[in-house]
């Protein structure tokens, strides 16, 4: 029996993937946050040719109120919830120190991709992200379109977030228990990432919220033209603004992807 010639498309193929261009080749970035969200991220842009540069700028400290949000997150695995709401990654941090249970029938929402993201890279579900604003009041318009009746609902925030959400969803009827799940602090880095970022030997640095924002304009006070500094949106881009962060890209949508094809439009530099 003759057995039929193998084709080579498919090595082929393989071999033009392999051998195709990074857009990203010799890129340095620094990923802001560290954990499983950041080993993600840093597999991503490894993908794309760079070479991560995972530095935590900013870190969660207990709540002050350690009873209240251990009896919160007993109650959520005991299925008390229909909803539970996330609008940080940081918030994710939280659950996954604490090993919470979500349970089957309660859907969680998530401010946004880099929220979401965080949840999946942890192993959590996701049930709902907002389409077009990604903030809480984006987040209380979808679930107020959702759920016309009043359900059991509990978010988790930080100690200075805004109550907006909260307060969204009591005056439309329903049942919510707001807990302060963290408190945010910054995380120094070493000596030298902040000379590396002072020479420009990173080439990008994203920033993936106000609070990120706040954290390199703090740490890393003179940051060559020649680095690109990227926001995952429009609301990071404010957030930067209003402490005279400088911003050259902004993500098309709010998600990792789209933060890092922002970055892959520029050019590298020289920093002299």
């Amino acid at each position: 029996m003759n057995t039929p010639p193998r084709s080579h498309f498919s090595s082929d193929v393989q071999g033009s993937a392999a051998n195709a261009p990074k857009p990203l080749a010799g890129w340095r970035v620094l990923v802001p946050r560290g954990g499983p969200w950041g080993d993600s991220v840093a597999a991503t842009l490894r993908a794309q040719g760079a070479v991560p540069v995972i530095a935590p700028l900013i870190n969660f400290a207990p709540t002050e109120d350690l009873p209240t949000l251990e009896a919160a997150l007993n109650d959520l695995a005991e299925g008390r919830f229909d909803w539970l709401t996330m609008t940080s990654a940081t918030t994710v941090d939280v659950l996954f120190a604490y090993r919470a249970v979500i349970p089957a029938h309660t859907r969680v929402a998530a401010v946004g991709e880099t929220t979401a993201a965080a949840l999946q890279a942890v192993g959590y579900k996701v049930d709902l992200v907002p389409e077009k604003d990604n903030s809480a009041s984006g987040m209380a318009d979808e679930l107020l379109a959702i759920e016309p009746e009043p359900r059991d609902i509990l978010t988790l925030r930080s100690e200075i977030a805004k109550p907006v959400l909260t307060r969204r969803l009591i005056d439309a009827g329903h049942r919510v228990r707001s807990v302060v799940a963290y408190r945010t602090v910054g995380v120094p880095v070493t000596e030298r990432i902040a000379e590396d970022v002072a020479s420009g030997r990173i080439n990008a640095i994203l920033v993936t919220s106000g609070s990120v924002a706040e954290q390199v304009r703090a740490q890393f006070p003179h940051i060559p033209d020649s680095t690109i500094v990227a926001a995952i949106g429009p609301r990071t881009e404010q957030d930067a603004a209003r402490i005279g962060l400088r911003v050259d890209a902004v993500a098309a949508k709010q998600t990792i992807g789209s933060l890092i094809d922002a970055v892959g439009r520029f050019t590298p530099k020289d920093p002299s």
